[in-house]
């Protein structure tokens, strides 16, 4: 678009934004406002960052400022269960919220998205936590690593939000053996426990597998600061170990734990693809409109590549 945003602010612009802590490295806010201009919204797409234990008051103050929806990223996911007023069946499922729609109620005690009430706000407005992450997250592997899940061998690094939510998906999608590492090991242990009830038939274990996998995710934060160290023990795991590697993180575009992986011979992609999945259908669940994902993805390879 020649214009970065289609309409200017005015009275009537309504708000969307993302919390994180940090927050500087975010793509979304190009990306959304893209995403937003392209659907001709009156909207503008906002980031902050939000310390942990700031993240409820500043949920309560983007509803008191009747706020459209929020994106949530690292560390909010998890924290954000136990303060949104509702969830949706997909955070449910899923354990974490990264997507938030402010909604409020009309008179005939229907809760509807907050935009709709345009002319007056309603007397009562709530939260409702979503997440899109997970099906982004197979998403972006089938089309950046050209992988069918079902029957493979999988590490998964993390077991934050990210980290529990791509490992209940991969379980989800039948993959034939996880390996859960996490800092915490008590994290992954919950989460190993969660898939061996929900998943009879994938095979879950805690610690580094002996032998190849066919993936290895990073889903910590280990690769934002360019003085990070790898996000695992070069002792117990060797990425020639791995046939292919993703990377959450995608800025920076190669990581180091990429750029180890690329060098060990393993196929490699970043987490753009996620991004963008995860981002288009939170629009799509504060809009109502289908998301124009091919506007939203030439915003992330500018803002991020630069082309």
């Amino acid at each position: 678009m020649s214009d970065e945003f289609a309409q200017p602010i005015n009275a009537r612009t309504r708000y969307c934004a993302v919390f994180g802590h940090p927050i500087k490295h975010s793509a979304s806010p190009a990306m959304q406002n893209a995403g937003i201009a392209g659907l001709g919204l009156n909207w503008r797409y906002l980031a902050f960052d939000v310390r942990p234990e700031d993240l409820r008051s500043t949920l309560l103050g983007a509803k008191a400022m009747q706020f459209v929806g929020l994106n949530l990223t690292v560390p909010h996911k998890l924290l954000a269960l136990e303060m949104v007023d509702a969830l949706d069946e997909s955070a449910k499922n899923w354990g974490a919220v990264n997507t938030v729609r402010f909604e409020g109620r009309d008179k005939h005690g229907t809760w509807l998205p907050l935009h709709l009430f345009e002319d007056a706000p309603p007397e009562k407005i709530r939260s409702q936590g979503f997440n899109t992450d997970a099906d982004a997250i197979t998403r972006s592997l089938n089309e950046d690593l050209k992988i069918e899940l079902a029957g493979t061998r999988v590490l998964v690094l993390g077991a934050g939000g990210a980290g529990r939510v791509a490992a209940l998906k991969l379980a989800a999608e039948n993959v034939g053996e996880l390996f859960l590492v996490n800092r915490t090991a008590s994290k992954a242990g919950s989460v190993a426990a969660e898939i061996r009830r929900r998943h009879l038939n994938v095979k879950v274990q805690l610690g580094y597998p002996r032998g190849e996998v066919d993936l290895a995710i990073n889903a910590t934060s280990l690769g934002l600061a360019p003085d990070d160290p790898l996000p695992f023990d070069g002792k117990q795991f060797s990425l020639r170990q791995a046939h292919a590697v993703y990377d959450m993180i995608y800025r920076p575009a190669e990581t180091p734990f990429l750029r180890a992986a690329k060098a060990s011979g393993s196929r490699v992609a970043n987490g753009l693809g996620m991004l963008l999945y995860q981002g288009a259908k939170a629009l799509e669940i504060w809009s109502g409109q289908p998301a124009p994902i091919e506007i939203m993805r030439a915003a992330l390879k500018q803002n991020v590549y630069g082309i």
